[in-house]
C-alpha cells in the first residue's frame, strides 16, 4: 500500500474515478456537486494497493488554512484503517509546511467521531451538502507565534 500526493493528470484521474464510484455511485451525489471545478487548484492524495486506486482525498490551501476535502475509501478497503492512514498522512505533511496553521474539513455526520480521534473539533451548525448532513470541523496544527514586534491576536 502506498499513499502519496500526486501530480500527474493520470493519477488525478484515478482520484476522480474513485470519487465518482464512492460519492456519486454509492451516495447519490450529482456530477455537478462532486466535480465542482476546484480540482485544478487542489493537491490530491491517492492510496494505491496492488496497482489500483483504493482511497483518495484532496487538500485546498488558502493562506494559513488547509481544507481536507473529498476523502473516500473504496468499499473493498473500508474497515482496515486506511481512512485513518490517509488523514495521518495529510496531517503529517501539513505539519511540515510552515505556512499552514489551521486545518478544516466538512465531515459527514456519521464520521464525526472518526475525525475527533485526530483532534478535530466541531464548529458551527450542521448543514446539508449534496443532500447529506455535514458538520464543519477544525484542527489547530500550531499555536500562533508572533514575529518579533508583533502581538498575538
Amino acid at each position: 500500500m502506498q499513499i502519496r500526493f500526486v501530480e500527474s493528470e493520470a493519477e488525478i484521474a484515478l482520484c476522480l474515478d474513485l470519487r465518482r464510484k464512492v460519492f456519486m455511485g454509492e451516495q447519490g451525489v450529482s456530477e455537478d456537486e462532486e466535480i465542482d471545478g476546484l480540482d485544478p487548484i487542489c493537491r490530491h492524495v491517492l492510496a494505491v494497493d496492488n496497482g489500483g486506486a483504493v482511497a483518495a482525498a484532496r487538500v485546498k490551501t488558502s493562506g494559513d488554512l488547509a481544507k481536507i476535502q473529498r476523502v473516500c475509501v473504496s468499499a473493498s478497503h473500508r474497515g482496515q484503517g486506511l481512512g485513518a492512514r490517509m488523514i495521518e498522512y495529510i496531517l503529517d505533511r501539513l505539519r511540515g509546511e510552515d505556512t499552514v496553521s489551521q486545518v478544516r474539513l466538512g465531515a459527514q455526520i456519521h464520521a464525526l467521531k472518526f475525525y475527533e480521534r485526530f483532534g478535530f473539533r466541531p464548529v458551527g451548525e450542521t448543514y446539508l451538502d449534496a443532500g447529506i448532513p455535514h458538520q464543519d470541523m477544525e484542527l489547530a496544527l500550531r499555536q500562533f507565534r508572533p514575529a518579533a514586534g508583533e502581538k498575538a491576536p
